[in-house]
């Protein structure tokens, strides 16, 4: 069998796995994961973010701890734990989906939270001390004033984590989640004439998927860098 005839052959398994006579799999599920995990994880951790500046001790320093503990972790020991360790306390067994999604969502907001506080001390501190000179409290400055700028100040950032993610995904292949990496396996495992080339074909599937979302982040930071910049007056150009 030619290389040709597996992609005509297993295209199908490859985006969608055994679906619909089976479980969602291949290209299709590694960006659902990888999107449901990017979007669960971002409230936690914007407000593990929040929590990293907040000005009360009792509220940073915990959650600056858990930051740090999770972010020194390997993910696949964060996926063992989800997978070994949850069901032993909670006694509720998880499929290979829950646990991959549980174990990206924690890691996730360790990493957003970062992003959440550079986000916040890269503005000037003018912009709390004016909202709370107008009567607004501290989380109220937060909402309205600071928040909103930051978060656009964090939407390059947001599109590399989930580049990121979509990379962590493969991971899932030691729990046996039928990601993109794992199908690709298996095909090798039917064809086994073909390894370079499916191989090959998996890294371009990865390739293309992170240098766009790669260039989308590039042309992000770009437009707000120059919706920044100051326009001067048409008196000055002269």
């Amino acid at each position: 069998m030619s290389f040709l005839e597996v992609i005509d052959t297993y295209w199908l398994y490859f985006l969608v796995g055994r679906y619909p006579q089976g479980p969602l799999g291949g290209l299709a599920l590694t960006l659902l994961l990888a999107s449901l995990g990017l979007l669960l994880a971002l409230p936690l951790g914007l407000l593990l973010g929040l929590g990293r500046v907040s000005p009360w001790a009792w509220v940073r320093l915990p959650v600056t701890a858990l930051v740090y503990v999770v972010r020194a972790t390997p993910l696949l020991m964060v996926i063992f734990w989800a997978y070994f360790f949850l069901p032993s306390v909670t006694g509720i067994k998880t499929d290979q989906f829950a646990t991959m999604l549980i174990a990206l969502v924690v890691f996730d907001a360790a990493y957003l939270a970062e992003i959440v506080r550079a986000g916040i001390q890269g503005l000037p501190k003018g912009q709390i001390e004016a909202a709370r000179s107008l009567g607004l409290s501290y989380l109220g400055a937060m909402r309205l004033v600071v928040l909103p700028q930051a978060l656009r100040h964090m939407l390059p950032s947001l599109v590399n984590q989930f580049v990121a993610t979509i990379k962590e995904t493969s991971l899932g292949y030691i729990i046996g989640l039928a990601e993109v990496s794992f199908i690709a396996t298996q095909i090798n495992t039917l064809v086994f004439t073909l390894p370079s080339q499916i191989y090959l074909t998996l890294g371009l599937t990865y390739f293309i998927l992170c240098f766009g979302l790669s260039r989308l982040a590039y042309w992000l930071e770009r437009r707000l860098s120059q919706r920044e910049k100051p326009h001067l007056p048409a008196q000055a150009l002269t």
